[in-house]
């Protein structure tokens, strides 16, 4: 597999994988690892979007383009592998384990 293409999960539909950009998924992932708590009940989709942005790097991210799209796909991949969680609050909040 080319080095420019990661495999990612989806906790909502498990067994289904789909190949995305490695360097946008990195970067992101880097971001929210790097801002989101490892307590419950942590930070909603929204917040974990807006603490990531100023983290990315503007030449993949230009002003936070499609930067809501790549939040979700990080956070559905990493709750499919365990290593991050959802509060049952409404609005859903995100955590690490």
């Amino acid at each position: 597999m080319p080095d420019d293409k990661v495999i990612v999960e989806n906790v909502n539909q498990p067994g289904q994988t789909t190949r995305v950009d490695a360097a946008k998924y990195n970067a992101m992932k880097d971001a929210i690892m790097a801002t989101l708590a490892h307590d419950a009940p942590g930070m909603t989709a929204a917040e974990m979007k807006e603490a990531a942005k100023p983290l990315l790097p503007d030449d993949l991210f230009p002003g936070g383009a499609t930067s809501g799209w790549w939040v979700k796909c990080v956070q559905l991949d990493l709750e499919a592998k365990g290593v991050m969680k959802r509060s049952t609050t409404k609005p859903l909040r995100f955590y690490l384990t």
